[in-house]
């Protein structure tokens, strides 16, 4: 029998505010336990959410460029469930009016370009932490975390394989950054999902029996959980056996998942407004603003670099990939052929700085002096195999490659 996947990702981008999004807390990651967590975050009797203006601004901008609708007028609702990590008993966030309704992303799969839907990006507010790793077996809460404004992204369930699913998800990380809403760190946890996974005969209309995938926070891990367990989906239906409705975590060590508790539907949770949080109005000529001043997004450079350079949509896609990598090929490329300084920084320039473990910014090479290396290249005077060997002294030594040629006498 042939297996149809069903997919859907809950993408959990922490926004980049200063502080949370009900108080006045800081959101610096890696500060001491508890020293980020006001009398609002704890929930001291008496407190009252204040609402983040600047939290509001960056779900509005993330709205606006997946073309979803951003609603005027949204509403905060109390989340209802217990655990040692959410003071409150309940977690701030919105259900049935959200700022952002609908929207879709296109990603390049296998079969070709695919859409996948939307249905909403809602604000809310994030958990604190539990601190197994204590002494006399106890475990500790770390509330710096509780309040740090995050924005939920919830596809439709139109992913069909986990390639599929990490394509999306990086396609939304790269979006998240060019828009500088979010730093898309994921082993901070600033951004990280959780993945709800069904299995049906191919063919079939009605969806199987999900389960929950937590807190994911690496595309690696993401993609070897979400095999595992379409494949325990599969092995279970196989011998006629019965998929639990359950939330799991996967374990990275073993490759494998496990039961943490049974999934909640939404009833459960006991939604209603939020009595303490005025609902959120919005302007429409500051809508209408924050429109006009969007910089320009991942696909239109992808189209621009593609028009302008004559790069292929493939290469192209890689260099938009990261705003910072399209700053430096724009800066390479200026005045030179777009697809020879591609070359350079898609093959050897990459390739050093994997083997360096090092990010563009940190790259020993500036894109003027790599331009000054593609220049000597165009002009042939040098060969493609000098100067890749000039393009390792200059990655060294961060010296310039007219100097290296006429130091070298290297022709």
């Amino acid at each position: 029998m042939a297996w149809e996947t069903i997919i859907g990702l809950e993408v959990h981008v922490q926004l980049c505010t200063k502080s949370k999004i009900f108080s006045g807390a800081g959101t610096t990651f890696g500060a001491a336990p508890n020293t980020q967590a006001c009398e609002v975050d704890i929930a001291l009797p008496g407190v009252l959410p204040v609402m983040n203006k600047e939290a509001a601004l960056m779900a509005v901008k993330f709205g606006i460029a997946i073309g979803a609708s951003v609603n005027r007028r949204s509403i905060f609702a109390r989340k209802n469930y217990f655990y040692p990590d959410l003071p409150k008993g309940y977690q701030i966030s919105q259900y049935e009016l959200p700022i952002v309704s609908g929207g879709s992303v296109d990603i390049n799969t296998l079969n070709g370009n695919r859409t996948i839907r939307i249905t909403r990006a809602h604000l809310e507010e994030d958990a604190g932490k539990l601190m197994h790793q204590q002494a006399n077996n106890s475990s500790g809460v770390d509330l710096n975390r509780a309040g740090t404004p995050l924005l939920e992204v919830v596809s439709e369930p139109d992913l069909r394989s986990p390639s599929e699913a990490i394509a999306y998800l990086k396609k939304i990380h790269t979006l998240v950054r060019y828009l500088e809403i979010c730093d898309g760190n994921m082993q901070e946890g600033s951004f990280r999902c959780d993945a709800n996974i069904s299995v049906r005969p191919k063919g079939d209309e009605q969806y199987g029996t999900r389960c929950e995938l937590k807190n994911l926070n690496s595309f690696r891990n993401i993609e070897k959980s979400l095999n595992f367990e379409i494949n325990r989906h599969i092995n279970i239906l196989k011998t006629n056996g019965t998929i639990v409705q359950e939330t799991r975590l996967y374990d990275a060590d073993n490759n494998t998942t496990r039961a943490m508790r049974g999934k909640e539907d939404a009833h459960d949770y006991r939604y209603f407004p939020d009595p303490d949080l005025l609902p959120l109005d919005l302007n429409a000529e500051w809508v209408e603003g924050l429109k006009r001043g969007l910089p320009e997004l991942p696909d239109d450079r992808k189209e621009r670099f593609v028009d302008d350079y004559g790069l292929s949509a493939e290469d192209a896609g890689v260099l938009v990939a990261e705003k910072e990598i399209a700053r430096y090929f724009e800066a390479l490329a200026e005045g030179r052929d777009g697809k020879l300084a591609a070359n350079w920084v898609t093959g050897e320039l990459f390739g050093a700085l994997n083997a360096a473990g090092l990010d563009i910014a940190a790259s020993p090479i500036s894109a003027e002096s790599l331009g000054g290396l593609v220049d000597r290249v165009a002009d042939k005077t040098l060969s493609r195999r000098i100067a890749k060997e000039v393009f390792e002294i200059m990655f060294e030594t961060g010296g310039e490659a007219d100097a290296i040629i006429d130091e070298r006498s290297l022709q």
